[in-house]
């Protein structure tokens, strides 16, 4: 019985996971707890163990007497995204590069394959979450315990606002999502000969690449100057 509801629970966290980086549920959604109760058969203890274990890494929002819901976006949360991100992903990389075990290459590469062949696929949703899978084994091998925190919360968010960039209807998008993948191999060569230097430039590569998209979507006007300095900068 223990372990069926540990099942249920971990079933729970991956697929509130996946519905929140694909934003099947939107950013400030409230969770409907009643209904989570009895679609995975739990009580009320364990489901809120589910929901703080997902606030404590940035995926839901708590709050007294009201329930959870979705880890909001707001300007504010974009402002800062876009100033810390090319930061986060290039000290990611420089440590990976320094870091990197055989194992995690070997998976790192596991990963690439499949973001190949979810970019085959007509498949918004896949596309971003290999995606995801990929910078998060970055982010493991960095193993840096101050680093690692801040770089996940990222990758939500990187995940949330990037998801049309995956969108295969936007065929003028077909070049840079080529190149994106492209600069995944590259990558990968870095970390597996340990260049940091090389690691860290392709790092703001990838961000500049992802982040010239991103903006189109989210703020089609362009951000301002200051977020864009930083950008390019870092």
């Amino acid at each position: 019985m223990k372990d069926a509801s540990k099942q249920r629970k971990a079933e729970l966290v991956t697929a509130l996971k996946r519905a929140i980086l694909t934003q099947e549920l939107l950013p400030g959604a409230d969770l409907d707890e009643v209904k989570l109760c009895e679609q995975y058969e739990l009580s009320r203890t364990p489901l809120r163990e589910v929901l703080r274990q997902l606030a404590g890494i940035g995926y839901v929002e708590l709050r007294a007497n009201r329930g959870g819901r979705v880890a909001e976006l707001s300007h504010e949360t974009l402002r800062e995204f876009f100033i810390a991100a090319p930061m986060i992903y290039g000290a990611i990389l420089q440590l990976a590069a320094s870091n990197a075990k055989p194992a995690q290459i070997r998976e790192l590469k596991d990963a690439q394959k499949q973001f190949v062949a979810a970019m085959k696929k007509r498949n918004a949703a896949e596309r971003s979450l290999a995606n995801n899978r990929f910078h998060e084994i970055t982010g493991d091998m960095a193993d840096n315990q101050y680093l690692l925190p801040s770089f996940n919360r990222l990758l939500i968010d990187h995940a949330r606002i990037g998801i049309r960039f995956y969108d295969p209807a936007d065929v003028e998008n077909a070049s840079t999502l080529k190149l994106a993948s492209q600069q995944h191999d590259q990558i990968i060569s870095a970390i597996e000969t340990h260049n940091a230097n090389d690691a860290k430039q392709l790092a703001d590569d990838h961000w500049n690449l992802s982040r010239n998209q991103i903006e189109r979507f989210v703020m089609p006007r362009g951000i301002d100057a200051p977020l864009g300095s930083a950008a390019t900068t870092a």
